[in-house]
């Protein structure tokens, strides 16, 4: 397998193709907007669809780096990452769609490129590194979305992923 493989395997394997843990897209599964905007009470703790905008900012913003082009807006922190929960939802489904397609879109350019494009520096590190990061980043956000649905109770006490 070459490197490229292998990440693109990973890639799937974080976000909808389960291996020994719960990806992304099972995670939001069945969520509703008003799940997606719950937060316990009195926890200092970012809902699940603060944590998905959080996501999508991130996905968005290197994709439109990868394609050499100037982020459409640059954050001028993380916690304003987290922000901009909208109501009903549709609008919540357009947030997990609008995450399905970046991922997806990120895949896309990824298969593209050849094992030497992904350990070419990116501006600062190889851009397989970046992807790592990404990856990394998902699977520690879907951990929290878990929680939280654990917390309200939509997430089975027990699960088997076969």
């Amino acid at each position: 397998m070459s490197q490229i493989q292998v990440l693109l395997q990973r890639w799937d394997e974080c976000f909808g193709q389960e291996d020994w843990y719960p990806p992304l897209v099972p995670a939001l599964e069945g969520v509703t907007a008003e799940e997606a905007a719950w937060k316990p009470e009195g926890e200092a703790v970012n809902s699940i669809w603060e944590n998905v905008n959080h996501l999508l900012y991130y996905k968005e913003y290197h994709l439109q780096r990868m394609r050499g082009e100037n982020p459409d807006f640059k954050a001028s922190s993380n916690d304003e990452t987290f922000s901009n929960v909208e109501d009903g939802d549709e609008a919540w489904q357009k947030t997990v769609d609008r995450l399905k397609k970046v991922h997806g879109e990120i895949r896309s350019f990824l298969s593209g490129l050849s094992d030497s494009e992904l350990n070419a520096p990116f501006p600062n590190r190889p851009l397989a590194s970046l992807i790592h990061s990404l990856m990394m980043h998902d699977a520690y956000h879907t951990g929290q979305i878990i929680m939280l649905r654990k917390l309200k109770g939509s997430w089975p006490a027990s699960r088997n992923s076969e």
